[in-house]
């Protein structure tokens, strides 16, 4: 099923996770709408994301009447961690179990906890939209299968943030957007959007105007399309020209269906350096939207070692 190179960019066939990722990503919306039913709106639902953690994916600190509390999928271990600010602790196992009782194991904990949390309890952005608590057809984990995604979210969420940092203006966090399951990384020309037509499957449209309110280039890692995976960039509104603009490596392609520049994970995963092949892509990729829509790049981008003029010698 998996292979690794020294590099330390796991393989991962779709194929040998699709069930696992399928009740994976139920999961991760369960605990994404227990933050979104806490934490304050943030533009375009920043506030809604998981991280990339040490150990696996995290809520981070969300607040909590005067204290806070964080949930993590610790894919080392293989529990689901709930820790509250007052000192309380709960775990719910990550093993194969429908997600149904993956959704009342997770409430019970949180009601250990006296954290309450009302949600909408059904997932989103997903042509069949199983209410949690009658969805016993998603019920397969394999651990190993769960460490390596988690791996391959590590180096992606390096290499994006590692891009984001030559940009300036307004840029959204590296997150894991629940909905897709996909991490993401958005650059804003600052300028606004015509608003967004929608058409998420299970998911109103006024949440995707809110998603995309501003002129925007974003890129990230979705587990999905391919044999293992795939690197992908798209622009919001797409300027003219963009799908036929020139990008690089080779292995990139415009999908005309989705809308969007797809590089294999594979493609950065064997090559003789991964972190450049992937930040050419998501380099030209960007540079395709920014230019053809004339963004002010000038004021826009800017190096992160402006500031090492200043260190002492």
């Amino acid at each position: 099923m998996t292979e690794e190179r020294a590099s330390g960019w796991p393989r991962l066939r779709l194929a040998d996770w699709a069930e696992t990722r399928a009740t994976l990503h139920m999961w991760t919306q369960i605990v994404g709408k227990v933050r979104l039913a806490h934490a304050p709106l943030v533009n375009h639902w920043w506030q809604v994301t998981m991280y990339v953690s040490p150990r696996g994916l995290t809520t981070s600190a969300v607040p909590y009447r005067d204290g806070a509390f964080d949930i993590e999928f610790d894919f080392v271990e293989h529990v689901l961690r709930i820790r509250s600010s007052d000192g309380g602790a709960r775990t719910v196992a990550l093993e194969p179990k429908p997600v149904a009782d993956f959704y009342a194991e997770t409430m019970s904990a949180l009601d250990d906890l006296s954290i309450e949390a009302a949600i909408q309890a059904s997932p989103n952005e997903v042509p069949q939209a199983i209410p949690f608590a009658e969805d016993r057809e998603h019920a397969s984990y394999d651990p190993d299968a769960a460490h390596l995604f988690w791996r391959q979210l590590l180096q992606a969420d390096r290499v994006l943030g590692e891009f984001r940092s030559h940009f300036v203006g307004k840029v959204s966090p590296v997150h894991f957007f629940w909905g897709a399951m996909d991490l993401a990384c958005t650059r804003f020309s600052g300028r606004p959007a015509p608003a967004h037509p929608g058409g998420a499957p299970n998911c109103p449209d006024w949440v995707m105007v809110e998603g995309y309110s501003g002129e925007l280039s974003s890129a990230g890692f979705w587990p999905g399309g391919g044999e293992e995976g795939a690197f992908y960039s798209y622009a919001y509104p797409e300027p003219a020209g963009f799908p036929d603009h020139p990008v690089t490596p080779s292995e990139a392609r415009y999908d005309s269906e989705m809308g969007e520049f797809l590089l294999p994970y594979e493609t950065v995963a064997t090559a003789a350096d991964p972190d450049a092949t992937l930040t050419e892509f998501l380099r030209t990729t960007y540079e395709a939207a920014a230019d053809l829509a004339d963004w002010n790049r000038t004021s826009l981008e800017d190096t992160p070692t402006r500031l090492d003029k200043h260190k002492p010698e």
